[in-house]
């Protein structure tokens, strides 16, 4: 087997959610879509920017993530924001219902990507949200690193 083989290709990366909260687990799941969506998406015509998900009878879905409508389509394109059926197991699925309801908890997906079969997955993360002074805090401690960085590179 090549080593080529075994990398995953990002679509799409939600840095949204690595500023605005705090990762807690990650959950790789497969997603149920029409034949134009995953054509868009591989155009990377996606934006996971303001999604979630959505647990409901033991079922999850991707909630408010914008896959633009394909192109070169017929008339019976896909409806660009509608909800997206995750495929996970029930063992997970009842460990993330479990964990959303504890309050500041949520889930909301990291990143969507190709697998080397040509499947789309999609990255899903339990995060709570960060406040305000850890976004500065982690700001701030990024701008010393960087400097030290900076200053140690003629020594390397």
């Amino acid at each position: 087997m090549k080593k080529e083989e075994n990398i995953f290709k990002n679509i799409t990366v939600n840095k949204k959610a690595f500023h605005d909260y705090e990762i807690v687990e990650k959950y790789d799941a497969g997603i149920i879509l029409l034949g134009s969506e995953v054509k868009s998406i591989r155009e990377g015509r996606v934006n996971l920017k303001d999604a979630y998900v959505e647990i409901r009878a033991r079922e999850a879905f991707l909630v408010s993530s914008h896959i633009a409508a394909y192109s070169n389509a017929s008339y019976n394109n896909h409806e660009p924001e509608r909800k997206r059926k995750l495929l996970m197991h029930k063992q997970e699925l009842g460990k993330l219902d479990r964990k959303v309801k504890t309050r500041g908890i949520t889930i909301v997906p990291l990143r969507m990507y190709l697998t080397p079969k040509g499947l789309v997955k999609v990255e899903i993360a339990i995060v709570k949200g960060k406040r305000l002074y850890d976004k500065k805090q982690k700001i701030k401690d990024d701008d010393i690193k960087r400097e030290m960085d900076r200053e140690m590179k003629p020594y390397r």
